[in-house]
């Protein structure tokens, strides 16, 4: 048994039937699966967190088109290693071969030169491009080769296909099916996998090859009792990753400092990547400390530029010092909570007509049909304020933004409450 591969390799699937989740994607009718089926796929970029399957798809297209396939991983792979694939690659056109396939996995850890090395390839057709990658590609892709590159996001898989997925090991994998396992309760598998295919494959063997027997109950205090210990290592590119940001953020959103520096000490040690921390940072002085103390933004940003230019080891000291600010600092998410209820409004109302008086009026006839009539030009009028409707006429007087308990916003609730009188609630 521990001559075979692990189970998560043991289930990939070999054919889009098989394959689990992307129904957006793959299912009947869907976008890539046309182009697949269709024999004619541009390069891609697959972005999604780990375990959904990225790897798994960038294999079933080759397998599917019957192409040459090439593989390399971002993480041991450099310049020198593209442009020899890319040179077998052309070989294989010449020789009147198919397109080959070049899949590159976490591309976004290849450098600017790096990926400069793959844009001739690409323009020139000589490779199929397939990058997987867990980051925001307009962050960490070139946009020279970003644009040459049809974005796919993949999504976590939902309780149902990955409850399926274990009922499927199960019943057809070659060491689990002649065992009698039942699975009693999903909720601990489901809750430590985070939607990670990979992940909750890898759990559910580690429990099965600890419990070393024929005949096996699996209970929620089983799974916590016998993996949860086992969990504890960081690992940048796997399957801590996710779970170690989330409590970095946690305990910042918390206010407190001591948890989030020890999340930053596991990271920094695990090898993570500084700029994705300053970025996490970036977004979360935003969306949890906001308008209590705006200060913060500016700091993250300052954080995020010092760490881009100082690089590692030093930037660990600015990150500690913003992590600390962040966490010490008032929270607020009401800006967050704005913009989500204002998305909310225009899904349920739709494209609602902008008042006249605030509409643009850049030719005669829209000023004669009543554009811009009677708007009132703000800084004419005393304390900068003139009270007129901005909101459309159905959803008039709609409270979007409501101020954060903390004294920064209470003063911007104060003057919203003495400019708009009983208008707004405040």
């Amino acid at each position: 048994m521990n001559n075979l591969p692990p189970l998560a390799e043991r289930m990939r699937p070999k054919s889009l039937d098989d394959y689990a989740g992307q129904r957006h994607l793959v299912g009947p009718g869907a976008v890539l699966r046309r182009a697949i089926e269709s024999g004619n796929i541009p390069s891609v970029i697959l972005w999604g967190p780990p375990g959904v399957g990225k790897t798994t798809l960038a294999g079933i297209i080759s397998e599917s088109l019957h192409r040459p396939f090439f593989a390399l991983s971002a993480i041991n792979s450099g310049v020198k290693e593209v442009r020899e694939v890319i040179e077998k690659a052309s070989l294989l056109k010449k020789g009147g071969q198919p397109q080959p396939i070049l899949f590159i996995d976490e591309i976004h850890r290849f450098s600017k030169s790096q990926q400069d090395s793959l844009l001739g390839a690409v323009e020139k057709g000589i490779v199929t491009l397939i990058g997987a990658t867990t980051e925001n590609p307009s962050f960490e892709v070139i946009s020279a080769l970003l644009s040459r590159c049809q974005v796919y996001i993949l999504k976590n898989l939902t309780e149902q296909e990955l409850t399926g997925l274990l009922q499927k090991a199960i019943q057809t994998d070659a060491v689990f099916s002649t065992k009698k396992i039942v699975v009693e309760e999903y909720e601990a598998l489901i809750r430590l996998s985070g939607g990670d295919a990979r992940k909750l494959l890898n759990i559910f063997e580690l429990l099965v090859n600890a419990l070393d027997s024929e005949e096996i109950t699996i209970t929620n205090k089983l799974v916590l009792d016998n993996v949860q210990q086992n969990m504890a290592l960081y690992d940048k590119a796997g399957e801590q990753h996710y779970d170690i940001i989330s409590a970095f953020i946690k305990s910042i959103r918390g206010s407190d400092p001591n948890a989030a520096v020890y999340w930053l000490a596991r990271m920094t040690a695990g090898g993570e990547d500084a700029l994705f921390i300053a970025r996490r940072l970036l977004i979360l002085a935003s969306e949890d400390v906001g308008n209590a103390n705006p200060n913060a933004l500016l700091l993250a940003n300052n954080c995020f530029q010092a760490v881009n230019v100082i690089g590692w080891p030093e930037s660990q000291i600015i990150l500690s010092q913003t992590v600390v600010y962040l966490a010490t600092s008032p929270k607020s998410n009401a800006s967050y909570e704005a913009i989500s209820k204002a998305q909310q409004l225009v899904a349920q109302t739709g494209d609602l007509p902008v008042p006249l008086h605030l509409r643009n009026a850049p030719t005669k006839f829209m000023k004669n049909i009543g554009y811009g009539k009677e708007y009132q030009y703000a800084h004419a009028f005393e304390g900068n304020f003139a009270e007129q409707e901005y909101l459309p006429e159905t959803i008039s007087g709609t409270k979007l933004y409501e101020p954060g308990n903390n004294p920064a916003e209470a003063k911007s609730k104060e003057r919203l409450k003495a400019l708009w009188k009983e208008k707004y609630g405040y």
